[in-house]
């Protein structure tokens, strides 16, 4: 019984072969003369292709982020009143222990950035990212080396640290933080 299935199952294969040739044939008379058409449509990525456009994407709209924040946040001409002292801050709302706390190193940076060498633009489009930063990784407490002397960036960092929603509080850095070349920068914890 076995035997004769099998013999059935080749006829059947013959069979199947034969019609295929004969459709085949048919087929290519039919399409005789056709041209494919051209797809303008892109061929679509691979995984791994896919992985780099998201994480390109996220870096190129976290760059832009900077770039608002820059733009809408830090002005080069508002002063802020800083009152007698000229490195020492606390938002309205917030208890002026605070900048007492920053002076007496209560709060240890946990992110710091260095401004030497940049041009205003740079140390502006830098504290941005920084702050943003900061923001992201749930950090309270930051740092900034703007360096010593009467520099441009010193003059002007508190002025953009007013500016920036996110600044609770800051004063220049006790000694183990930086001194006078530093400001210490407590940050609201993000909604």
């Amino acid at each position: 019984m076995a035997s004769k299935y099998k013999a059935s199952s080749k006829k059947n294969n013959d069979h199947d072969a034969a019609l295929d040739t004969d459709e085949r044939d048919l087929f290519r008379q039919a399409m005789a003369g056709i041209q494919p058409i051209e797809s303008d449509e892109v061929a679509p990525l691979s995984a791994h292709e896919k992985i780099k456009q998201k994480r390109h994407n996220r870096q190129k709209q976290a760059v832009k982020d900077v770039q608002d924040v820059v733009r809408d946040t830090f002005s080069d001409n508002f002063e802020g009143y800083l009152g007698d002292d000229k490195v020492a801050y606390t938002a309205p709302g917030e208890s002026s222990y605070l900048a007492k706390q920053l002076r007496r190193g209560d709060y240890a940076p946990e992110m710091l950035l260095d401004l030497h060498g940049l041009t205003v633009a740079q140390a502006k489009h830098e504290l941005a990212a920084m702050l943003a930063a900061c923001e992201k990784e749930l950090v309270q407490c930051c740092s900034v080396m703007h360096g010593h002397g009467t520099g441009i960036l010193k003059k002007q960092l508190p002025h953009w640290l007013i500016q920036h929603p996110a600044v609770r509080a800051f004063h220049q850095a006790p000694k183990a933080f930086g001194g006078d070349a530093a400001v210490l920068i407590l940050l609201k914890a993000p909604e």
